[in-house]
């Protein structure tokens, strides 16, 4: 890890309000997070891999199958919080990029597109990705919308629809996939922010980047990624595992 230029890092916790435990939840006879974990590897750019836990079952887990896991502070509020506190340890990074523990078949293009976005823009300090956005989650609070500019920056993020459809024709709302590339650097100086009023009102913490005066590159993936929250998201995702029928996303 000390020697690794672009490390994936997965903030992993134990506690889960719908879902207790999610990352060892069952998938196909492996644990939630060894299936994210291995996806990861499977990206070419990627040095390094390892688990960010606040729980030692989850660090057990981890180094069952093999991976690498760092046990963090239980006091952090947030994954940055978490992520940040991992990325410190890689000591030779540049990029770090922060895939969520229950979004189990990431591709591994995804993470290489991000990875080589901030290799190749060196004045870029953050990017993410969106995906066109399903009828049925329009007002769904959980799905994140995103607006971006004609360079493909972020321009807000919002639980709300947005923007709102006045004019429907050729409307294609957009719906933020939450995976994260940042310049290390960066984000150690981001997680020590304090927490932004439009970060606060939504929920959401890449606002607080963006009331700072970060830019955000926006690539754009073909699907939503497929999060586990619920235990009918576990039973969904089982049956899509089992039947080989993981889409894809990039």
């Amino acid at each position: 890890m000390d020697k690794a230029k672009v490390v994936c890092i997965i903030p992993a916790r134990y506690a889960s309000t719908r879902l207790p435990g999610k990352p060892l939840a069952d998938i196909a006879g492996k644990p939630m997070i060894q299936h994210v974990y291995e996806r990861a590897c499977r990206a070419s750019l990627v040095d390094a891999v390892a688990v960010a836990t606040d729980d030692a079952r989850i660090c057990g887990a981890v180094a069952a199958f093999g991976g690498r896991a760092l046990l963090t502070s239980t006091a952090h509020l947030s994954g940055t919080d978490r992520l940040a506190e991992a990325a410190a340890h890689c000591k030779k990074a540049s990029v770090i990029i922060n895939v969520q523990g229950d979004e189990p078949l990431i591709e591994p293009e995804l993470i290489d597109r991000l990875a080589r976005t901030l290799l190749e823009e060196a004045r870029l300090k953050m990017a993410t990705a969106g995906a066109p956005l399903p009828e049925d989650e329009y007002n769904d609070p959980a799905a994140v919308k995103v607006v971006v500019d004609k360079d493909g920056y972020a321009l807000y993020f919002s639980r709300s629809l947005i923007p709102y459809p006045r004019c429907p024709d050729g409307f294609a709302p957009f719906k933020h996939v939450g995976i994260y590339a940042y310049r290390k650097n960066f984000l150690l100086r981001f997680a020590r922010l304090p927490q932004s009023p439009l970060e606060r009102a939504e929920g959401l913490e890449q606002l607080r980047a963006l009331e700072n005066g970060c830019k955000i590159k926006v690539l754009t993936a073909k699907n939503p990624a497929f999060g586990v929250d619920t235990p009918e998201d576990l039973v969904k995702i089982n049956a899509l595992v089992l039947a080989g029928g993981a889409r894809k996303t990039v």
